[in-house]
């Protein structure tokens, strides 16, 4: 790898730095967009990608992984192998640290530049100072469910048809956090659920088992979604106990839309609603 690389974005650095290693490389203090980009370009690389021990403080890596597009995927690396997380509340520049080359991200209008050095003495120097860091910093617990594992188990529960329909809804999203920008995971699920005229039960036990959130939040939310009209509900009748309720689509605009086009009906009902 060049010392110094010069792209016009950070994921164009980060994804020459990682192809350019085969071993073990630290990424030391990424701001909230460069992490993001790390998981994006991990996520998408052809080749295997190398192990990368990520060292950030708790305030980004909390903020950051609460958007679930990022954090499912993150957690696909993490079962993977190829990333793990560590809370450090360093004050640095954003560096990647390889056993080879040390650079320092750097923004300058619209380039940005991996700034570094391959003096073997420095390298092994960042390196010694790193590992240090690594073995006295806080592992970070992340609970979101890999992206594959949502995608395997919802197929499994609620078929085909169900899933690639989530999986088209996520595509279209830029963020997942359900702060107004973007719908939550949970919101979502019933979104899709209510599309296919499933069961609450079904929906919010899948959601549950496999981690997104507790059967509770998921009838939370449905109250909400139907308070705001996205969504109805029937009764239907079982052998024994309560009648379950199905969920169907509770707005002509949303049952007009095409799955990709669910999410931005969804949320310009919801933001007139707030």
């Amino acid at each position: 790898m060049e010392p110094n690389l010069l792209r016009r974005t950070v994921s164009g650095v980060l994804e020459e730095a990682l192809s350019s290693t085969s071993g073990d490389l630290y990424v030391v203090d990424p701001a909230r967009d460069t992490l993001e980009d790390l998981v994006s370009v991990m996520s998408e690389m052809e080749s295997e990608s190398p192990s990368v021990k990520l060292l950030a403080t708790d305030r980004v890596l909390k903020d950051v992984m609460d958007d679930f597009l990022v954090a499912s995927r993150a957690a696909d690396l993490i079962d993977g192998g190829s990333m793990e997380l560590r809370s450090y509340e360093g004050d640095e520049n954003t560096l990647v640290v390889t056993d080879e080359t040390v650079l320092a991200v750097v923004r300058a209008g619209d380039h940005v530049a991996g700034l570094g050095t391959d003096d073997e003495e420095f390298v092994a120097s960042a390196n010694d100072r790193y590992d240090e860091v690594w073995d006295g910093a806080e592992p970070f617990a992340l609970r979101t469910p890999a992206i594959s594992r949502v995608r395997r188990s919802l197929q499994t529960d609620l078929g085909e048809t169900t899933a690639n329909d989530f999986e088209s809804v996520l595509n279209s999203l830029e963020t997942a956090r359900g702060d107004g920008d973007g719908l939550d995971e949970v919101t979502i699920s019933l979104l899709v659920a209510a599309k296919n005229n499933e069961l609450l039960y079904d929906i919010s036990k899948w959601g549950e088992d496999v981690g997104i959130a507790s059967k509770a939040t998921f009838s939370r939310t449905k109250t909400r979604l139907e308070e705001l009209g996205l969504v109805d509900t029937e009764k239907v009748p079982i052998d024994v106990g309560r009648p379950r309720l199905r969920l169907m689509l509770g707005d002509d605009r949303l049952r007009d839309a095409d799955t990709a086009e669910l999410s931005s009906v969804a949320q310009s009902v919801l933001a007139q609603g707030s």
